[in-house]
């Protein structure tokens, strides 16, 4: 009777393993089983949030889940980016953002959390800073505004305008005239980039920063701003005829804004990959880089791998900046 029962028993336990066993892989739902979040680090209306809502249209299509676009806008994207790096690592809370992310691990004291805590699904399109100037300048490239300011003088000093303080445009044009171009520059920061541009178009100010996805292209091509000037390697195609920093006489600087999706750093390879996948299929539709285009964006195709090492140069990048220049916020 005992060794009845000891067989049974050993059947019935056997049974549950192996149940155990054949049930895990099934039990098991695929990503993604529910709706996705984008956090976007600013507030409707802007880049970031442009660019997230044509991303998560396109994501959620071939997914075949709701990707809802949540903005959490302040403390120059601080807020979402701190957020999203304590949500779980499971693919359903990504960042939107900006090179704001890579700029404040530096600038800004006290985030609460550290570019290693984030894991780069995508850098999906960027956008070149950019100086212009109303038409009431006599310079009609940046060769020649920098040769007239010199002229006047060695104390000779301009102005230049863009959106706050601490953001990539005024990094990028203050890095610029103090380390390249040598020349005195004062920085007038603006309360968003609609009123940098008003500002410039009106002669207000000397200069513009800005990048060309900020609604400055748009004022180039209708000719109510002459841009003098792109900082990437190679002209913008939503302004051809504006020359690069190289073509004005000035070694190759680059320094451009861009939106990417980011993940909480222990996401899975898999799902990061898959993402990745997803977001890069969805860049490569002809409409969606069309509209891209037309805003002053170039879209980008990146693996998992490059995208987050492009984001660590960025954070060194900007972080190199920001300490020549000795810029800090609490």
């Amino acid at each position: 009777m005992s060794t009845l029962r000891s067989f049974l028993n050993a059947c019935t336990a056997f049974a549950i393993v192996a149940c155990a066993v054949g049930m895990g892989p099934a039990s098991a739902q695929p990503y993604p089983s529910r709706d996705i979040t984008f956090v976007v680090a600013f507030v409707p209306g802007g880049i970031a949030d442009t660019v997230a809502r044509f991303v998560a249209q396109g994501v959620g299509a071939k997914l075949g889940r709701t990707v809802v676009v949540e903005n959490r806008g302040g403390a120059g994207g601080n807020i979402a980016a701190a957020a999203v790096a304590r949500a779980a690592p499971d693919g359903y809370t990504l960042l939107v953002t900006t090179t704001a992310l890579a700029i404040n691990e530096t600038l800004r004291k006290n985030n609460g959390f550290l570019a290693t805590d984030f894991k780069t699904i995508a850098i999906v399109a960027s956008s070149p800073e950019a100086l212009a100037t109303g038409t009431g300048n006599p310079a009609n490239n940046l060769a020649e505004f920098i040769k007239n300011v010199k002229s006047k003088g060695a104390n000779a000093s301009i102005n230049f305008g863009s959106a706050g303080v601490g953001s990539g445009s005024h990094i990028a044009a203050e890095y610029f005239f103090k380390e390249i171009a040598k020349i005195s520059a004062v920085h007038v920061p603006f309360q968003g980039g609609a009123p940098a541009i008003n500002a410039a178009m009106g002669n207000q100010i000397d200069l513009l920063a800005t990048t060309l996805g900020g609604g400055a292209a748009a004022q180039i091509v209708s000719g109510k701003l002459k841009g003098l000037g792109v900082a990437s390697a190679k002209r913008a195609a939503v302004v051809p005829n504006v020359p690069t920093y190289a073509e004005a006489g000035y070694p190759v600087f680059e320094a451009s804004s861009w939106v990417g999706v980011i993940a909480p750093a222990n996401t899975s390879p898999e799902i990061v990959a898959k993402l990745n996948s997803v977001v890069e299929e969805v860049i490569q539709d002809p409409a969606l880089q069309q509209k891209l285009t037309s805003i002053g964006f170039e879209p980008i195709k990146e693996t998992p791998a490059q995208a987050d090492a492009f984001f660590r140069s960025e954070v060194s990048k900007w972080g190199g900046m920001v300490k020549t220049l000795g810029l800090s916020i609490n």
